[in-house]
């Protein structure tokens, strides 16, 4: 039974969303190994290997935590491992993720503060740090920030964050969500001074959902003492306790760390420069061929493009989510949704993770026969735009 299209099709079904991406053959067979004992001798040595090594991705030396569980649940341990019931926290609503961190971190009653942007471009950073030097009783305990937002196709810049912090003399954890950037855009958490990083496995590190992070540093370790969030499950001390050894302080997700183990040895033998520039290289194509149809970026600040999607705005009175669909039943293809207030607005084309030439010239071929067949106005020129500039010849 093919559990994962409605009728029979020939080829490949090309799943182009901003995640789950594609999962690479040789991760698939790792995923497929035996079982083994999370309490014997083995997994002590395979868990001390994983959480060595992928400390590399996050580009730090501090602990990384990693739990059995969806981006989401990244999300609520930063939160609930640093702050106190009523803490003030300032977060950028950059787009529909951004928008869920808040209401997550209202339901768990903290009190988020709130910078708006038009969904079209990264992190305010001069609001930012206006703000924190307004706050000079530091009532505010924590920034959080979207890396990259899923949503928009706009990355944030994370590095001006932490210098906007630091020109405000601002003593405020920064927490950053890296969900769709880890593995696919240039990300560095020690030397951009980040405390908790969150991520997911389903993005840039070419794993099935099912695996999420917290990379933490010691002033994010020693605001846990004093943090009176109720938590069990998300808790670090037990976690922490348990890797020191290689071990779990409850049943991992075992196969999906034999997963991680193979994954992180496919990134760190391309190299994270180089994974980097793919991705960069990919983003740009895609943009181009955006510009020849004559559509529009969602991101309309250049130097926030992302480079593990692009989000693509439609002309009004067309539908994004008829495109979507006739491009499923004519090409067996998936783009991604517009989300919250960019709902059937715009489509978003994932191009991280396992990804090459080819698979985007499909992907941009695919969604230029859609273009004509939904009767979207549009040049035909996408394409070869991208080809161009692929192949050198732009």
């Amino acid at each position: 039974m093919a559990y994962f299209q409605s009728r029979p099709t020939a080829g490949r079904h090309f799943l182009q969303i901003p995640g789950p991406t594609n999962v690479p053959d040789r991760v698939l067979r790792a995923l497929d190994n035996p079982t083994m004992d999370h309490r014997g001798p083995d997994f002590g040595k395979l868990g001390a290997q994983i959480l060595e090594k992928v400390k590399a991705v996050f580009a730090t030396r501090q602990p990384v935590i990693i739990y059995p569980a969806s981006g989401t649940g990244a999300w609520e341990a930063a939160l609930v491992n640093t702050l106190s019931p009523g803490d003030t926290v300032l977060m950028c609503e950059t787009g529909q993720f951004a928008f869920l961190w808040r209401e997550m971190a209202e339901r768990l009653g903290l009190r988020p503060e709130l910078i708006q942007t038009d969904w079209r471009r990264a992190a305010d950073v001069e609001a930012i740090g206006e703000r924190l030097r307004a706050d000079r009783g530091h009532a505010i305990k924590a920034v959080c920030v979207v890396h990259n937002e899923t949503s928009t196709g706009c990355t944030s810049r994370i590095d001006e964050v932490r210098r906007a912090m630091d020109e405000a003399g601002h003593p405020a954890l920064l927490l950053v969500d890296t969900i769709s950037s880890l593995g696919s855009i240039d990300y560095r958490h020690d030397e951009w001074g980040v405390d908790v990083t969150v991520a997911g496995s389903q993005k840039g590190l070419m794993l099935p959902p099912g695996l999420s992070f917290n990379a933490i540093s010691e002033k994010a370790l020693k605001a846990s003492e004093t943090a009176r969030l109720p938590r069990s499950f998300w808790d670090w001390k037990p976690m922490l306790a348990s890797n020191a050894t290689g071990y779990f302080p409850y049943t991992p997700a075992t196969n999906m760390l034999y997963a991680l183990d193979t994954a992180l040895d496919m990134l760190l033998a391309e190299g994270l420069e180089n994974v980097f520039a793919r991705h960069d290289r990919h983003a740009e194509a895609t943009r181009r061929a955006v510009r020849a149809w004559g559509l529009e970026v969602q991101c309309a600040e250049p130097r926030h493009y992302s480079s593990a999607l692009t989000a693509v705005r439609l002309p009004e009175g067309h539908s994004a989510n008829a495109l979507r669909a006739a491009i499923l039943e004519r090409f067996n293809m998936s783009l991604g949704n517009g989300l919250g207030r960019l709902n059937d607005r715009v489509f978003r084309i994932g191009h991280l993770g396992d990804f090459n030439d080819l698979t985007l010239m499909g992907t941009l071929s695919g969604v230029e026969m859609g273009l004509r067949i939904a009767g979207v106005p549009h040049e035909d020129a996408g394409a070869k735009a991208a080809m161009d500039y692929l192949s050198g010849n732009a």
